[in-house]
């Protein structure tokens, strides 16, 4: 996941590296007399590492413009509070800053995505950001009658 924007610029870089590697590959291949679906085997480890390279990018993208996905469930909100961040333009120590936080302590919660972080943490974090967290709750379609006998 890409967090900072020189991570980002790193990443565009990359993905035009890679451009040139899978075509040198592919010029390396043909030279070898390879058939084109053997070439195409051969490069599917390059391809899958650069569209997920790209997919990276287009989320940071997506988030830099504030088109944030909803979150299905808690296991989400630490890339939440990340894209949040970015959304708002605040790099890793304007937020290490607004939290009074060393910048290290806002570096580690996003390495690890606010894994295990309280509640409290999570609204001061909000509150920096000068935003609010709208959440709602959907019940499964199972019966309570089959989630009674479940638990018996």
């Amino acid at each position: 996941m890409i967090k900072t924007e020189a991570e980002y610029k790193e990443c565009l870089k990359r993905l035009e590296q890679d451009i040139a590697v899978i075509e040198a590959q592919r010029s390396v291949l043909q030279k070898m007399e390879l058939d084109a679906k053997q070439i195409e085997t051969a490069l599917e480890p390059l391809y899958s590492f650069h569209d997920q390279l790209r997919e990276e990018i287009e989320w940071y993208e997506r988030v830099k413009r504030r088109d944030l996905q909803p979150i299905k469930n808690l296991s989400g909100l630490g890339q939440l509070l990340i894209a949040l961040r970015i959304s708002k333009g605040y790099s890793q120590s304007e937020l290490a800053r607004r939290l009074s936080v060393d910048v290290s302590q806002v570096s580690r919660d996003e390495r690890n995505e606010y894994h295990g972080v309280s509640i409290d943490r999570v609204q001061r974090i909000l509150n920096s950001l000068n935003v609010r967290l709208v959440s709602s709750v959907e019940f499964e379609s199972v019966p309570d009658d089959e989630i009674r006998a479940a638990a018996v």
